[in-house]
């Protein structure tokens, strides 16, 4: 029985499939593919550094006047942290 793989994720384990060796192999490739998607650190990084900025390009884009505030609350917030640690390490 062939087994449709639209909509199927790389690390799930497709229904229909009847014969227990071909069960085992793709239980055996869901686990594999799992723990490597887990364990890359980079490619994780990486999507979420994409994700993060389609996503902030949309929020400047419906709300410019909120961007900025957010912005200048980011910038002061790390120039305080800048400013405790330098007063911090000058005493």
């Amino acid at each position: 029985m062939a087994v449709d793989p639209v909509n199927v994720p790389r690390t799930a384990v497709p229904n229909g499939i009847v014969d227990p060796v071909a069960s085992a192999r793709a239980e055996l490739k869901a686990a594999l593919l799992a723990i490597e998607e887990k364990g890359n650190v980079p490619r994780r990084l990486e999507k979420a550094t994409v994700e993060g900025k389609v996503k902030l390009r949309a929020f400047a884009r419906h709300n410019p006047v909120g961007a900025v505030v957010a912005a200048v609350g980011v910038a002061a917030v790390v120039g305080g942290i800048v400013w405790a640690v330098a007063r911090s390490i000058a005493r």
